[in-house]
């Protein structure tokens, strides 16, 4: 069976499905009885907040308390159309009033240190909250000089944009004031990342833009792999829409990018350097230190958990979920984030109720701009498999490769209202 675009009554209805999963899925004894146990969440980003939310539906008597530094959440995803000139900065903010509503405790500090053993958790306010399960949901990290002299000072100069707010708005600012003969470079990552196709759809928004207002100038990505998600996608809207606008350059025509000289704008790869205008270096990513210090992330830098219940492999009584996990064939996505914390509230509330979790299914579905009239997806199904979470054969894939002006509006549509569900749905 291969997956077309959602329509929105199919959006509303896999989230009254999703519900209506975890809701029959909780146990019998939780739904009647309630409990007291403490649940502490670590993050407030798509699977934070998605999953606290669910907890508290699952059982109102449930203490759930959230811990993330920031009072405003900006969203990585969507913030391409606000880098390409399409959004305002504004519809990347969401606030934790729906989180608070739903009666989940908001403290509004950084998670310093999880002690595994006594369970509990450490703020930098100096606040200890003691758990009954700990669920971590911190995202990403960049791992810094992995591109020789490409730091956090460096970043200012050479912004990643991978972590939406201040960045987000410096790589636009620096596109609109490049030469209208500039040369913007995108340097990906390699495997695993945060939102595998999301430097292809900046390449393409941010060639939007040049073809509107700096019809010169182009965009260079010089990417550390042979391939990418949704390539031949792509590459074939890419010669359609933007001509030559956009050079894409794979790990066997000049090599990564193993080092950058942030002053003088450089890019050096293994076989030639590059003298760019603007520089999008993306560093390569792993889970973060409030997770490695806790001993939950193993030699990759990310977390290996239990597929069924997201429960650490390596400490019993923290589930990982999200980005900072690692969770076979799911890709690490805002929409695999919130399916990941609807499911993995339900199989904490049997835990803590003593009755055995139950294997269930995921999915996944990424929408790309390439215009503001263009979009193209991928979808995926997954099973929670002994071993690791697989993808289901033949339940998903990616639009066609030839199809009408009509379909490709559509999608794009489908990606404006997938991100007005979703922020909905986890942010209230």
């Amino acid at each position: 069976m291969s997956s077309g675009p959602s329509t929105p009554t199919r959006r509303r209805f896999l989230a009254t499905a999703a519900t209506a999963a975890i809701a029959a899925g909780l146990p019998a004894r939780l739904k009647a009885a309630g409990t007291s146990a403490r649940v502490v969440v670590i993050g407030g980003g798509y699977g934070g907040a998605t999953v606290a939310r669910f907890l508290r539906a699952a059982d109102p008597r449930l203490e759930v308390t959230l811990i993330e530094p920031r009072r405003d959440y900006y969203s990585c995803a969507f913030s391409n159309a606000v880098i390409g000139g399409l959004k305002p900065y504004s519809i990347l903010r969401f606030g934790y009033d729906g989180v608070e509503a739903a009666g989940v405790r908001l403290v509004f500090e950084k998670a310093m240190r999880v002690d595994p053993a006594a369970k509990t958790v450490r703020t930098d306010g100096g606040i200890v909250f003691a758990y009954d399960r700990l669920i971590m949901a911190p995202g990403i990290e960049f791992i810094w000089n992995a591109i020789a002299g490409y730091d956090e000072a460096a970043a200012e100069i050479m912004p990643h944009a991978w972590k939406a707010g201040p960045q987000t708005l410096l790589l636009r600012k620096q596109i609109e004031e490049m030469p209208d003969d500039g040369v913007v470079a995108i340097a990906p990552p390699t495997n695993p990342f945060r939102c595998p196709p999301g430097p292809y759809e900046r390449a393409s928004l941010i060639a939007h833009y040049l073809k509107a207002h700096k019809p010169r100038a182009k965009v260079i990505i010089l990417d550390s792999k042979e391939s990418f998600s949704k390539d031949l996608l792509f590459r074939r809207a890419w010669k359609d829409l933007y001509g030559d606008r956009i050079e894409w350059h794979g790990i066997f025509d000049y090599g990564p990018v193993i080092a950058v000289k942030p002053k003088e704008m450089v890019l050096v790869t293994e076989a030639r350097e590059f003298r760019v205008d603007v520089a999008n270096i993306i560093p390569p990513q792993q889970a973060p230190a409030i997770a490695r210090d806790a001993g939950l992330a193993d030699a990759t830098g990310w977390c290996p958990i239990n597929p069924v219940t997201f429960e650490s492999r390596l400490q019993p009584g923290i589930h990982v979920l999200g980005d900072a996990s690692i969770a076979g064939a799911m890709p690490k996505s805002a929409f695999s984030a919130n399916a990941q914390g609807k499911v993995c509230a339900m199989q904490v509330a049997r835990l803590l109720s003593g009755e055995a979790p139950i294997p269930t299914k995921l999915d996944n579905v990424c929408y790309s701009l390439v215009a503001p009239d263009y979009g193209i997806s991928v979808a995926g199904v997954y099973r929670q498999g002994e071993d690791a979470i697989e993808a289901v054969e033949d339940a998903g894939g990616v639009s066609p490769i030839h199809a009408s002006e009509k379909f490709r509006r559509s999608e794009a549509g489908y990606a404006g209202d997938w991100f007005e569900t979703i922020t909905r749905q986890v942010f209230g």
